[in-house]
């Protein structure tokens, strides 16, 4: 019984260390797709918030993405189902993606933060303009 628990275990490890699916030839690095994604990633934000402007200046996403990085679709999906047969590798591309996109959104809240601040200021700067009728009682107490 022991001997087949052990053969059991040892034949699942053997399993587990094989490759479900081979890297294709031209598979696109890890650094590069995670590029790839994060710009995927804009570009699908960009669709989904404004479609009209996309339209309008007749840009199409997943072409624009092919053309930027000089792939085909058929090496983009490749290489993604690859990746995706490998959840470490695809959990640190996408942990890297997921990284540049909070980077993004801390610089974008940093300087809203800051142009909220300036807004304030030049508030405070500018004159206030009195409603007439306050405008002549403080002219009438000035006079007395």
């Amino acid at each position: 019984m022991y001997k087949v628990l052990v053969l059991c275990v040892l034949a699942l490890m053997v399993s587990c260390k094989e490759e479900l699916i081979k890297p294709p030839e031209n598979l696109i690095a890890k650094d590069k797709m995670s590029a790839i994604l994060y710009d995927l990633a804009l570009v699908t934000a960009a669709k989904n918030t404004s479609v009209d402007v996309l339209k309008e200046n007749k840009i199409e996403a997943m072409k624009y993405i092919y053309a930027k990085h000089d792939i085909d679709s058929l090496q983009f999906v490749k290489s993604d189902l690859y990746y995706a047969s490998q959840p470490v590798i695809y959990g640190e591309i996408y942990k890297s993606v997921e990284g540049k996109i909070k980077g993004d959104i801390k610089v974008i809240d940093d300087a809203k933060k800051e142009q909220r601040k300036l807004d304030s200021i030049e508030r405070i700067r500018k004159p206030k303009k009195l409603d007439s009728i306050k405008a002549e009682k403080i002219e009438k107490s000035e006079l007395n």
